[in-house]
């Protein structure tokens, strides 16, 4: 290569920009209510739609340090891995949640990543999450709005995180075991965005 063609190159504003450089995200499948994700899916349709290899039961770290019982699909890949718990333990039937990967998107397109505002704009209405730094914080759910009646009946739980928490401002109304409106102005100072996004059913005991 000349030094000429290589000031050239060098000089060009697209060879180095962000944009060149970045690697170009695939799109995020979206998931319904429906199939592996439909309220009377169990273990047996998992290993029939996803292969025995890739489908795994065993014990997970649960909330407020307990464990649980779950069954992951590519249980090896964090950026593919769907964890299944279901209120029938014993058979793995009656689906009460599915926790999806960073790659796939629940209804209404939500997926990780998007700000409060983003939700509530999708939603159609405000909503309530919880204070942030316990081990239910973040989490939302819809009682009001599109996200609150998804077609095939499961509902959407998301967990919001904050970016941080900073030092010189105030945000006790957005920490701690309290519920938060989504219009708090606080949640855009933090940075807060969903972290997590399941799909769920209630016990059966529990359904219309």
């Amino acid at each position: 290569m000349s030094a000429r063609l290589l000031r050239v190159l060098l000089a060009s504003p697209l060879l180095f920009t962000p944009v060149a450089l970045a690697k170009e995200k695939p799109p995020r499948e979206a998931i319904a209510c429906e199939g592996a994700f439909a309220i009377d899916s169990s273990e047996a349709r998992l290993i029939e739609i996803y292969g025995a290899d890739n489908v795994w039961t065993g014990t997970v770290p649960g909330p407020e340090g307990m464990d649980m019982q779950a069954t992951r699909v590519f249980p090896d890949d964090p950026d593919r891995m769907l964890e299944f718990t279901w209120w029938n333990e014993d058979e793995r039937t009656d689906l009460g949640s599915v926790e999806l990967p960073p790659t796939m998107s629940g209804p209404g397109g939500i997926h990780d990543g998007m700000s409060v505002a983003e939700v509530a704009a999708i939603n159609g209405d405000a909503f309530t999450l919880n204070g942030f730094g316990w081990d239910y914080g973040g989490f939302a759910s819809f009682r009001t709005g599109v996200l609150s009646d998804i077609e095939g009946g499961c509902y959407l739980s998301l967990r919001f995180g904050p970016d941080d928490r900073p030092v010189k401002v105030n945000t006790d109304a957005v920490w701690g075991d309290r519920e938060v409106p989504s219009t708090e102005p606080l949640l855009e100072t933090v940075g807060a965005h969903v972290q997590v996004v399941s799909i769920g059913y209630p016990h059966p005991d529990f359904r219309d």
